[in-house]
């Protein structure tokens, strides 16, 4: 089985700054995209940023200049680094992979169980 894991979310003020973490694990023979992906009640689910095996990068619109992905390679893991966060940060935070668990398998589309993150005075 593959696993998702995140893990940073949290209470901020707005201004602060918060990293989340998300780790894979499991049967993974290759992972060739990592991501988060956030919702908000009445919202639907958009892009916060992604990573792909060649390192390009990807932001959604809301984010850009704020927010930071990188990923560990070595240990399956890719972070967020979110600073200067707004209340319309407020969501629950989806940590994305597409991995191949198997020499014989295509690779399929995971997720976490998500991460609360909530930005309030």
């Amino acid at each position: 089985q593959v696993r998702l894991v995140e893990s940073g979310g949290g209470l901020v003020q707005p201004g602060g700054s918060l990293r989340l973490s998300c780790v894979a694990s499991g049967r993974i023979i290759s992972i060739n995209v990592m991501g988060w992906y956030r919702q908000s009640p009445g919202k639907e689910r958009e892009l916060v940023a992604l990573i792909r095996s060649g390192s390009s990068i990807n932001y959604g619109d809301a984010v850009k200049g704020r927010f930071t992905i990188s990923i560990d390679n070595a240990r399956n893991t890719v972070y967020l680094q979110m600073n200067s966060l707004k209340p319309e940060d407020t969501a629950l935070y989806y940590c994305n992979a597409g991995v191949r668990p198997t020499i014989l398998s295509n690779y399929g589309n995971f997720w976490g169980q998500g991460t609360q993150v909530t930005v309030s005075s």
